[in-house]
């Protein structure tokens, strides 16, 4: 990518789930003050913050500068961002801009949600609204289980995966959820758990949908030069790959093909130098977009993990695991370990660079052969689309 090389120097994820027990700017502080500590600087030596927050369920509507006053980060300059459910990715994308452009050496990224200072209800009405509102959320009272549920039995019916291989992801990510401290679901759950569950959007049962969660991951970007002063273990940013699709999903020639998840995919793959059609061959570890469990599984195809219309195989034959093709979610993903949406695609470069740098936690740390590694955030069905590829190797 053009411009200086941009490396993650520190990290910080704070516990997601029901987080009442702080307010916004005190959750943002348990990542910041992380992510301080991981790369051993001050708040003096950040130049600036980027925020990625959505926020309309939470009472600080305009938070950027209420967080810095509280993280002692006043007068740095900063700007809130937003993406949907990629809010974090796109947070990060400004944040490599100024670094890579010159503008600033070391920048502050920074997600954080609490979307449960609303009731579910209005969260699940606002979500809703993130893709078409006027044409299908009020004439069809589309939410987002009902979108993603279209996707799950269009799938089923043109390639025959079934409701179990939806649990299947499930299970797989509450498995390594349960071996994560920081996770909303830090349990494992059964097959039978999952299938037996109640539903919420035919196919889609409990245990197939994200939960609505609150928490802050941050991460710390530098320069080269400054990168290399810090840290033994800078993991670059070694590409970003950014697209976007119609808001009226009506409107998409082949609804199993999120079109801007694939070109951004081609766009970041072809900048790392990684064939899309064998990508796993080269990466260590992915997390992606598993706001519902056939999400994940588009995701496979869409990366280059699996052919089109194999993806379940991949969930089917346990190939998502560790030792498997391609470990996928250790973190839990957004299914087990939460889905803040503005911390996010943040708490995936957290999840990524810890485990490139060989510091995940037990039971899920994976082998690092390739030292590459790829993060795959969506907003909406596709109407966002972020794909970003981290490296030990600038």
């Amino acid at each position: 990518m053009a411009g200086r090389r941009v490396a993650i120097v520190g990290v910080g994820h704070s516990k997601y789930g029901y987080r009442n027990d702080v307010s916004l700017a005190e959750l943002a502080w348990e990542s910041i003050k992380q992510a301080l500590d991981d790369a051993g600087v001050g708040q003096e030596d950040i130049e600036f913050v980027v925020y990625g927050n959505v926020g309309v369920w939470s009472s600080e509507p305009l938070p950027a500068v209420v967080i810095n006053e509280y993280a002692g980060l006043t007068p740095k300059g900063t700007i809130r961002v937003e993406a949907a459910c990629a809010t974090g990715s796109a947070a990060i994308k400004h944040g490599y801009d100024m670094v890579a452009s010159g503008q600033a050496d070391i920048v502050m990224v920074v997600g954080v949600e609490k979307m449960n200072e609303s009731p579910t209800p209005i969260v699940v009405e606002l979500i809703g609204r993130a893709g078409n509102y006027f044409w299908e959320f009020e004439n069809f009272g589309l939410t987002f289980p009902g979108y993603y549920a279209f996707y799950a039995t269009a799938y089923m019916a043109r390639y025959g995966a079934t409701e179990e291989d939806l649990c299947r992801v499930a299970v797989k990510n509450h498995y390594y959820a349960a071996r994560n401290p920081k996770a909303h679901f830090p349990r494992e759950i059964t097959l039978e758990q999952c299938m037996q569950s109640r539903y919420i959007a035919w196919p889609f049962k409990l245990y197939d949908c994200s939960p609505i969660s609150d928490g802050s991951a941050a991460v710390i970007l530098a320069s080269e030069e400054v990168a290399k002063k810090l840290t033994d273990t800078p993991v670059w940013i070694k590409s970003i790959g950014v697209a976007s699709d119609t808001s009226n999903i009506s409107r998409r020639p082949d609804f199993l093909l999120r079109r801007g998840v694939r070109r951004a995919a081609e766009i970041a793959f072809k900048r790392a130098g990684i064939p899309l059609e064998e990508s796993y061959r080269y990466i260590d570890v992915a997390e992606v977009h598993d706001a519902f469990t056939i999400a994940e599984i588009l995701s496979y195809e869409e990366l280059g993990f699996a052919r089109p219309g194999e993806g379940y195989l991949l969930a089917r034959e346990g190939q998502t695991y560790i030792g498997g093709r391609i470990p996928v979610n250790v973190s839990g993903g957004l299914k087990a370990k939460g889905h803040p949406l503005g911390a996010t695609g943040v708490g995936m470069a957290v999840e990524l660079a810890n485990q490139l740098r060989g510091e995940a936690d037990r039971g899920r740390q994976v082998p690092v052969k390739h030292g590459v590694a790829v993060a795959n955030n969506v907003g909406g069905t596709g109407h966002y689309a972020y794909v970003i590829v981290y490296s030990l190797n600038p």
